[in-house]
């Protein structure tokens, strides 16, 4: 069985012996390559707070953003396991923690929110594309609530940013491209948000430490900024090709 921080395997040989690795950025499509909606956002300015960040924490920044990667990329994983139905726990056999004590409050703060509000799930961890846009990308959940389609991704980053707003936007699009289903709303799971409980009035869906959050523009807004991004993005990647990695699996030392 092969772990979930292992499941890329693009192609193992016939013979067991050769592995090929995929390049994450890009996913395959009718004999083309179209790269991540991710990937196109780095292009995107990342603005004068994160250039006052970057000179803040120095040398540091590539430890701090592996590490908050690793974090999403745990809390994720457990929602999976949510998704699929397991018994979740925190402590193993011996009474001792299993993990990071903040990946575990993330997690617990999207089961209140699924609890809470009791979305249907539609959609999980599905791969989708746009032959409009050229993109395509993973959607951490489709679901409905209130009788409403909604596209979710989950975050667990301290700040909210742009480029959340212009991700879901192309995430809708490029559902309703795949399924023919216009999705009725767009919002972000943040896993680390401020607030301190539920909205009272009703008009927002949130909870302590969590709240979903919604582009103050449009879909169309959104996707034309995308479209900007895009037009950099390919200025400075010309030729759409990933590049792969392989290496044997067995090895033995010759006399």
């Amino acid at each position: 069985m092969i772990k979930k921080s292992y499941d890329r395997i693009l192609e193992i040989s016939d013979d067991h012996k050769q592995i090929t690795l995929p390049d994450s950025r890009y996913y395959r499509r009718n004999g083309e390559y179209y790269p991540s909606v991710t990937y196109v956002l780095n292009s995107y300015p990342k603005g004068k707070h994160f250039q006052d960040w970057l000179k803040k924490v120095g040398y540091s920044a590539d430890w701090i953003v592996k590490k908050a990667s690793e974090e999403g990329t745990a809390v994720h994983e457990l929602i999976e396991e949510y998704f699929e139905g397991k018994e979740m726990n925190f402590l193993n056999e011996y009474g001792n923690p299993k993990m990071n004590p903040e990946i575990w409050k993330m997690f617990l703060r999207f089961v209140d929110f699924w609890e809470t509000y009791k979305p249907t799930l539609v959609e999980t961890e599905t791969h989708l594309f746009s032959d409009e846009l050229k993109v395509a990308g993973t959607v951490d959940c489709i679901c409905e609530i209130d009788g409403e389609l909604w596209v979710i991704d989950f975050k667990t980053s301290n700040h909210l940013q742009t480029t959340y707003d212009l991700q879901g936007a192309v995430y809708g699009k490029c559902y309703e491209e795949c399924f023919g289903k216009k999705v009725d709303r767009i919002g972000v799971l943040w896993l680390k948000s401020k607030s301190r409980g539920v909205d009272k009035s009703g008009a927002r869906l949130k909870g302590k430490n969590w709240e979903i959050y919604e582009s103050p523009r449009t879909q169309e807004e959104n996707l034309e900024i995308f479209g900007s991004v895009k037009k950099l993005f390919d200025l400075e990647n010309p030729k759409h090709k990933p590049a792969t990695t392989s290496f044997q699996t067995t090895v033995k030392r010759t006399v």
